[in-house]
């Protein structure tokens, strides 16, 4: 054992904690050379087993002056997704270094350090810097940035598995592809390169070492050769696996009277005495909610009905301002908080170890979220994870079986690598012209060296080399897109306007936008989702302020509508709360359904729901793992036929109005489509030829891509995705701090360079782009593809009802949502109930129908009152 780790195996023993085989197994990849992943669970240490090897290595380096050098230059990159994640991380670094008298300085370096911290850090460089992708690439765009890492040693990616599957995962791997070359560069000028003691390193100690850090996915594998690139020799990587068992404990609160005909939402906050018991028993509890909406109902139902939480409880989501969740974070780390109503704000591994208790209300609608929201309690080595899991309607409870189930079988989502944005690319491109400049063909020879890129034309890297130049053949009569200039073959930004307006631009983080809605000859309506809008082409229907609309064109971020007399039309839908089933909870989800069919079910969750699967089987079908249901039923409002994939929400969309194309193609028919995450309705007047579309088939994947088109709006759908391409590959400038330009004048600027280029340059690699980028993440192509060849091949089994069943209700209560203004939702629902003759309870009735809620007591010394409220 060499001396560095010696000193940390001491440091060890002085905070009286033991190191875990794989942080030892890390320590010595580490020290021999080695880059890799590092897959170890929230809570597990794995910080420290990235950087104490680091220190080790340092100590190696100086054995006599490690404790006296200063000035050492930036030695390690640490980058994470969550600028939240630099101030906790950078505090347990500091911590480590004043313990073993290392005089280092550990900085971050984020959007919101102010200015004249990040001019000091030019002037003097830690030797940790603590950033994220966005700040890296600002870093590359500064003159002589080579200078700034001629001492980097390594470079580490925590959270890797939130960022791998993202164009800030893109970013990353531009950002590594630089450092790299700058590496190798370092390496041939060194004539002495230092040697480990008594180690013979693997490779040159010039030579970057890179980590990721990734808590467990479904491709392991694959998110290390993401991170490390197609050249990196398989020889030199490492995959450290940590094999912590890491105890959480799940339990489901399941309602005292589990409804036959559920439908989406109502039973949550019914919940609220059982879930304020758990908290009551709790020292610190993270309640998290899928929506930042969801969140502020929580809080206030709260505070009204526990109004002694006042000065206790707080809220914690994206949109609060930067200061008061901060606040609310060191509030948690001193354990001045009961309880913290969040968002995903506070998914990451940020530390707070007086939470023991986490409370998901509804489900999160995949496995890996679920974990790590749950390893957010109890988040310190050998520390028991205790998560509930609150349904929100009765079919949820089969959704936390499932998730229960897959954490189990380990069945982890996937994050499938973003391949070939060029988007990304432009903007990293003239990153390096503002700052230093390139030539191209060392840039074309990095760039393919990226996982990203490993497909890159030499023919689409000119098409972009002309881009930035001149505009290429379609913009080259507008100054304003000729950015660089060519000096003796090196590609350079010399306007300082340009160069200043590409910093202020730098990132891949864009906003959803939302357009009015007006009728053409009135007044304005509301606002409706670009998403949903862009979906729809002129002459569809859809139900919105309680009116029957007609949508004509979409003109300066406006969407102009006329009142319609038909009777069926879409439902708009929302993006928040909208998110999918993963493909792998989805699958489990089938499995425990196939349990219940086959009458095999032990889950207490699935138990429960036993009547209600007792009434679908009675009235319908209870479909096993071979077979796909659909169901058919006539009302006064038309021919409904519903249909069972089970596959999520984004799946279903696209599936439905596949499917109703097809089936209009046999005979015309008007289609109104619903959907939720376990299947869609059909609507239409007549009866329409299903077993024929059957007999030719109907989810046959033959010419789906031209299907597809037809069925939807697909230049729409791509037009909207350009807006994000356009803002990432700098074709519109968004504004000045303090002065951005308004999102109508960027739509407006965005939709005519597409039209334009949609005409005179059919092949725009952007276009293009943004074809793909349609397809595959609002259609989710690849598991709807999936999805269509499953079910051809199962039995499919068609049940004539004469009312909803079970499985249908919930589809058919998606159908009402907006549709009539002048109701609630809940009465609407208790009127179509009482239309179909079935038995709904409202939340008063299943408040009613709980046992009398026990007293509470007060955990306070003396009366809190009102007046402890922030």
């Amino acid at each position: 054992m060499d001396k560095g780790q010696q000193i940390i195996k001491e440091w060890y023993k002085y905070k009286k904690w033991k190191q875990f085989p794989f942080q030892l197994e890390m320590m010595d990849a580490y020290l021999s050379g080695y880059s890799g992943l590092l897959n170890a669970p929230t809570g597990s240490g794995k910080t420290f087993a990235l950087f104490l090897p680091f220190l080790a290595g340092y100590i190696n380096q100086y054995p006599d002056t490690y404790q006296r050098q200063t000035n050492n230059g930036l030695r390690m990159l640490w980058i994470t997704p969550l600028r939240a994640l630099t101030n906790d991380i950078r505090k347990a670094m500091q911590e480590v270094c004043d313990d073993l008298d290392i005089p280092w300085n550990i900085a971050t370096r984020t959007g919101d350090t102010p200015a004249a911290e990040k001019q000091a850090l030019k002037r003097k460089l830690p030797e940790v810097l603590l950033t994220t992708p966005e700040s890296l690439h600002l870093m590359l765009a500064q003159k002589d940035y080579p200078n700034m890492f001629k001492n980097l040693e390594v470079v580490v990616i925590d959270e890797w598995h939130e960022l791998l599957g993202t164009k800030r995962g893109v970013q990353v791997e531009l950002g590594l592809s630089r450092l790299r070359k700058l590496s190798v560069v370092g390496s041939q000028l060194s004539e002495n390169p230092v040697s480990d003691k008594g180690r013979q390193p693997i490779t040159d100690t010039r030579q970057l070492k890179i980590w990721g850090i990734s808590a467990t996915i479904g491709n392991l594998e694959q998110a290390a050769d993401v991170l490390l690139g197609n050249n990196f020799p398989t020889d030199r990587v490492k995959m450290v696996r940590a094999n912590v068992d890491k105890k959480i404990v799940i339990k489901s609160v399941i309602p005292q009277s589990v409804e036959n005909y559920s439908w989406t939402g109502h039973i949550g906050l019914a919940l609220l005495p059982e879930v304020m018991e758990i908290v009551a028993k709790s020292t610190t509890t993270l309640i998290f909610t899928n929506t930042r909406a969801q969140s502020e109902i929580w809080y206030h139902a709260i505070l009204d009905n526990y109004p002694e939480y006042a000065g206790i409880m707080a809220m914690h989501h994206g949109s609060l301002d930067n200061e008061l969740r901060n606040w609310v974070e060191k509030a948690l780390h001193e354990g001045a908080l009961k309880l913290v109503v969040c968002t995903s704000s506070l998914d990451l591994g940020v530390d707070f170890r007086p939470v023991d208790t986490v409370i998901q209300i509804g489900s999160p609608k995949g496995v890996a979220r679920f974990m790590q929201r749950a390893g957010r309690s109890g988040h310190h080595p050998g520390a028991t994870s205790k998560v509930w899991f609150i349904p929100t309607h009765s079919m949820e409870l089969l959704e936390g079986a499932a998730l229960k189930q897959a954490m189990i079988n380990g069945n982890f989502e996937s994050r499938d690598p973003v391949l070939l944005a060029m988007d990304v690319l432009i903007q990293y491109m003239v990153t390096l012209a503002v700052s230093d400049g390139f030539r191209a063909d060392e840039l074309f020879k990095e760039v393919k060296s990226t996982y990203a890129f490993a497909d890159l034309r030499e023919r689409e890297f000119g098409q972009l080399l002309d881009f930035i130049t001149t505009g290429g053949s379609t913009l080259s009569q507008y100054d304003e897109f000729l950015k660089v200039e060519i000096e003796n073959g090196l590609y350079k930004v010399n306007s300082r306007r340009v160069a200043m307006r590409h910093r202020l631009s730098i990132g891949t983080i864009t906003s959803e936008v939302s357009l009015r809605v007006k009728l053409l000859h009135g007044g304005g309506l509301g606002s409706i989702e670009e998403y949903f809008i862009s979906r729809l082409k002129p002459g569809d229907t859809f139900w919105f302020a309680g009116r029957s609309l007609e949508f004509i064109r979409v003109k300066e971020m406006t969407a102009f509508v006329k009142k319609s007399t038909a009777k069926k039309g879409m439902i708009p839908s929302w993006l928040g709360g909208r998110m999918p089933l993963s493909s792998q909870l989805a699958a489990v989800f089938r499995d425990k359904l196939d349990e219940v069919a086959r009458g095999i079910e032990q889950d207490e969750e699935v138990i429960a729901l036993k009547p209600l699967f007792n009434l679908q089987s009675q009235l319908s079908h209870l479909p096993q793992s071979h077979e796909f249901l659909i169901e058919s039923f006539r009302s006064r409002d038309g021919h409904h036929l519903l249909f069972y994939p089970f596959e999520g929400r984004l799946v279903h969309e696209g599936m439905a109005s596949l499917i109703a194309f097809r089936l209009s193609k046999l005979k015309k028919a008007t289609f109104s489509i619903a959907m939720n995450d376990y299947g869609f309705e059909l609507l239409t007047d007549d009866d329409v030829l299903l077993k024929e579309a059957l007999e030719q088939d109907l989810f046959s994947i033959h010419n789906l891509l031209e299907d597809i088109q037809h069925s939807l709006n697909a230049n729409e759908m791509a037009r909207r995705r350009f807006r994000d391409i356009a803002h990432i590959g700098g074709l519109v400038f968004t504004g000045y701090p303090g002065q951005p330009v308004k999102n109508r004048h960027l739509q407006a600027s965005t939709s005519l360079l597409f039209e334009v280029f949609s005409e005179y340059e059919p092949n725009n690699l952007l276009v293009r782009q943004a074809y793909n980028e349609a397809l595959a993440f609002q259609l989710e192509e690849f598991r709807l593809r999936a999805a269509l060849q499953r079910i051809s091949k199962q039995q499919v089994i068609i049940k004539e009802i004469d009312r909803p069943t079970p499985f249908a209700f919930p589809i058919m209560v998606d159908s009402l949502r907006e549709k009539l203004t002048t109701e609630t939702l809940e009465e609407r629902v208790t009127k179509m109930a009482r239309d179909y003759d079935v038995e709904v309870k409202t939340k008063k009735e299943i408040k009613e129908s709980a046992p009398p809620e026990p007293r509470r007591k007060s955990f306070f010394t003396g009366n809190p009152g009102r007046g402890r409220r922030k």
